[in-house]
């Protein structure tokens, strides 16, 4: 009898390597984003169902499988609901291609995951952001003299000081890191736009301190495409080995000071810290959308929900609601140092 072919693999190749990119077009943080989606599925069915990578294929891929898949990326790894419906959407939008590819086995998949629905989100669900007295708790943790242990304490630092998307953090390159009488940062955002950040001097210094130690130099041609962060592994670090890191310090906290820390935090809740604390010490919506890359202000806005203050200040600020077109035009003449301000003010504390 005729061994039957696995054409998941194949199938899965062909979609990363050449549909996304050249068919579609997409970015290539939606590309990342994609295959991190694929990368968490395979390690659930090898870890839960026992079935290695490569033998996973789309019989593998049963409606039953899926579900008890977002449920663990909810439950075990404390995802929102809306990063489970990205990994959903990433599922569903191979599963179509394979449909397309006349791939007889996709069939099944295709209806598993159409029966599958999303997770309505709320829109005003909690900001899970940590207060300064967490945030100070947090960096202070990895204080031992090994090699990881000093590149987690200038991770944790820099995701809060430079209000980093985890993905952004993985794709910062020697390239994208200006030493001088103040330290700039390249990010590259959403939709491949870039923007300057200025980080403060405390991690400026453990940045730089850093990079040394493991022989980064910004003046070597050399070292110039090289990444900053990288894990044991490999030489850019995942966006999973950044959760782990956070994860880790996050469990420690809880354990020294169960007081605090009781939401769920994630790399993203960095992001989230250091806008709500922009916000405390008095600087616009309007200058934190801007050293946040987000694209509309009213993404931004919602940091002024998080407490009656902050919410009297942002109406203080603008005395009404004005609409989001108005702002926007408005914004176009702002530049994005003026973000550096606030930055340099922490820098001196």
């Amino acid at each position: 009898m005729k061994k039957k072919t696995n054409t998941l693999l194949p199938a899965l190749a062909e979609y990363f390597s050449s549909y996304l990119p050249d068919t579609k077009g997409v970015s290539q943080n939606t590309i990342t984003s994609y295959e991190y989606a694929f990368a968490l599925l395979f390690k659930y069915i090898n870890e839960h169902k026992g079935v290695p990578p490569e033998k996973v294929s789309f019989e593998t891929l049963s409606e039953e499988t899926l579900l008890e898949y977002f449920k663990w990326i909810e439950t075990e790894r404390r995802c929102s609901s809306t990063t489970r419906n990205l990994r959903r959407t990433a599922i569903s939008s191979f599963a179509k291609y394979a449909m397309k590819k006349n791939l007889s086995e996709a069939l099944a998949l295709c209806s598993s995951i159409s029966n599958i629905p999303r997770k309505r989100v709320q829109k005003n669900s909690e900001i899970k952001y940590l207060t300064k007295e967490e945030i100070g708790i947090l960096l202070g943790l990895p204080n031992g003299t090994s090699k990881t242990d000093k590149r987690n304490a200038v991770l944790l630092s820099f995701l809060y000081a430079s209000g980093a998307r985890a993905q952004e953090l993985c794709d910062l390159t020697v390239n994208d890191v200006y030493f001088g009488g103040e330290t700039n940062i390249r990010l590259m955002g959403k939709g491949k736009k870039t923007r300057l950040i200025t980080i403060p001097d405390n991690c400026a210094i453990l940045l730089k301190n850093y990079m040394k130690s493991i022989h980064l130099d910004p003046k070597n041609p050399n070292d110039r495409h090289r990444h900053v962060f990288s894990s044991q592994t490999h030489e850019q670090m995942s966006i999973s080995c950044v959760e782990e890191i956070v994860r880790k310090y996050i469990n420690i906290a809880k354990s020294a000071h169960p007081h605090l820390f009781v939401k769920s935090y994630s790399p993203h809740s960095f992001r989230h810290s250091i806008a709500v604390h922009m916000l405390e010490c008095g600087e616009s919506i309007v200058v934190i959308k801007a050293f946040l890359g987000h694209a509309s202000i009213a993404t931004t806005a919602v940091y002024a929900s998080v407490t009656p203050e902050l919410a009297n200040k942002y109406l203080r600020e603008r005395g009404k609601i004005i609409p989001v077109s108005e702002i926007e035009q408005q914004d176009k003449a702002d530049k994005l140092v003026a973000a550096l301000p606030f930055l340099r003010r922490v820098g001196k504390k």
